[in-house]
C-alpha cells in the first residue's frame, strides 16, 4: 500500500472500534474479529484483552488501535516509508520520546504560545553533524501528537534531509517556490501522522544563499503561518554558509542545537554573535551527545556508547550570548536547564571525542555538584 493510500485509511480511524481498527489496517481478519467477540461475550473481557488471551494480536497491536482512537498516532516498523531513526513517529512511549515532550512543553509555553509573530522557528547549529535535523524531524512529530498543525521546512539547499528522514519525494519544494519553478504540491502530508507535513528543500539550485535571502522567503513564512500552528525550520550549518542566520531572522526566533565534544566554542560565540547582531531571538538551546557521567579527572560530562548513559541536551529558554573570555560561558549562562534524554544511536551519529582544545565541553553544573 502506498502512503496517500496509507494515509487516507488511518485518517478516518478515530471513531471506529479497536475489532475495526485492527481489521481495516490488516492486523486481524473478519474472522478473527468474530472470533474474538465471541471469546470476549464467554468470559467478559475487554476487546484487546480477548484478542491476547487468543493470541491474535500483541500488546502492541492494541496500543496501535487506542492511539489511533484517541488521536495519538504513531508508526508500526516496516509500515511507512518514514526512517525509524525518527524515533518520536514509532516508539513514542519511550523514555526519549518523554524528554522530547519535555522540549516541547517549554516551547509551547514560551514560544508557540499564540503570540504575534511566533509560529516559526529556526533551529541552527555551528556545523555538521551535530543533530540538528534528527532534531527538528522528532519535535515535528511530538508537536504534531499535541494535536498542532506541524510543519517542517528544509532549508539546507545544499545537503538537504528531512526527505529522507520522512521518505517523501524531493522533486518539488522550496528551492522550486523561491526559484519560482515551482508545479504541483510542495508541501506533503506525513500519512499516520495526521498533523504532520513537510515542506522538502526541493532540487539543489547552484545558487542557494541567493535563493535564501529573497524577500519571497519573508512572504512565504507568513503566508504559512496562516495555515499552521507550529513551524520547524532546519537551516544550514551557520559556520559553512552564511545564510542560517538570516533564516532565523526571517523566522523571527532560533533555537540553538550543539554537540560536546564536536561543536568548537568559537563557532558557538560566533553563531550567538551574529543572532545578537539579526536580532533574533534565541528561544533555547540543546546540548546533544553528553552522557550524563562525571568524569572525575576533569569534572566534566563524558560520551559513551552504552545504552545506560544517554546524552543529555540542555534546554533553556532565556537568550544569552556568548563571552570569547570563557570557553563554556554560552552554556553556562543558560539558567534552569531542562534534562532531557537522546541516545547517540538513535540519532544516528558516532561518538565524536576529540582532544582539540577548542572543541565544547560540557560543564556539568547544575546537574552534578562539585565537592
Amino acid at each position: 500500500m502506498d502512503d496517500e493510500a496509507a494515509g487516507a485509511r488511518f485518517s478516518n480511524l478515530s471513531d471506529q472500534s479497536i475489532g475495526e481498527i485492527l481489521v481495516s489496517v490488516g492486523r486481524i481478519s473478519p474472522d478473527d474479529a468474530e472470533r474474538i467477540y465471541r471469546e470476549q461475550k464467554k468470559r467478559k473481557l475487554r476487546f484487546g484483552d480477548a484478542a491476547i488471551a487468543l493470541g491474535l494480536v500483541t500488546e502492541a497491536d492494541v496500543q496501535f488501535a487506542l492511539s489511533h482512537q484517541f488521536r495519538y498516532p504513531y508508526l508500526q516498523r516496516g509500515e511507512s516509508k518514514v526512517s525509524e531513526t525518527v524515533v518520536a513517529a514509532y516508539s513514542p512511549f519511550s523514555p526519549q520520546v518523554e524528554a522530547l515532550r519535555a522540549v516541547r512543553s517549554q516551547l509551547a509555553l514560551r514560544w508557540f504560545n499564540g503570540s504575534e509573530g511566533r509560529r516559526a522557528l529556526a533551529v541552527v547549529s555551528p556545523g555538521t553533524g551535530e543533530g540538528r535535523s534528527w532534531f527538528v524531524a522528532n519535535l515535528a512529530v511530538v508537536f504534531s501528537q499535541l494535536g498542532a498543525r506541524t510543519l517542517v521546512v528544509d532549508t539546507d539547499l545544499r545537503t538537504p534531509s528531512l526527505h529522507l528522514l520522512f521518505g517523501i519525494s524531493n522533486r518539488n519544494g522550496l528551492s522550486s517556490i523561491l526559484g519560482g519553478r515551482a508545479t504541483g504540491n510542495v508541501v506533503f502530508k506525513v500519512p499516520a501522522l495526521l498533523d504532520l507535513s513537510v515542506l522538502p528543500s526541493g532540487p539543489v539550485p547552484p545558487n542557494p544563499q541567493e535563493l535564501l535571502t529573497r524577500p519571497l522567503l519573508d512572504r512565504m513564512i507568513a503566508q504559512l503561518s496562516n495555515s499552521f500552528d507550529v513551524i520547524l525550520i532546519d537551516t544550514p550549518p551557520s559556520a559553512k554558509y552564511a545564510e542560517s542566520v538570516a533564516i532565523a531572522s526571517r523566522a523571527g526566533g532560533a533555537l540553538i542545537v550543539c554537540r560536546q565534544n564536536q561543536t568548537r566554542v568559537r563557532d558557538l560565540d560566533a553563531l550567538c554573535a551574529r543572532l545578537k547582531d539579526a536580532n533574533v531571538v534565541v528561544a533555547g538551546s540543546v546540548l546533544n551527545g553528553s552522557s550524563g557521567k562525571v568524569d572525575k579527572t576533569n569534572s566534566l560530562l563524558t560520551q559513551t556508547k552504552s545504552w545506560g548513559a544517554m546524552a543529555v541536551p540542555r534546554l533553556s529558554l532565556e537568550s544569552k550570548g556568548g563571552d570569547s573570555n570563557s570557553r563554556s560561558k554560552p552554556l553556562r549562562q543558560q539558567p534552569s536547564p531542562i534534562r532531557t534524554v537522546f541516545p547517540d544511536e538513535l540519532s544516528g551519529k558516532k561518538d565524536m571525542m576529540t582532544e582539540e582544545s577548542d572543541v565544547l565541553d560540557a560543564d556539568p553544573e547544575p546537574f552534578f555538584r562539585k565537592p
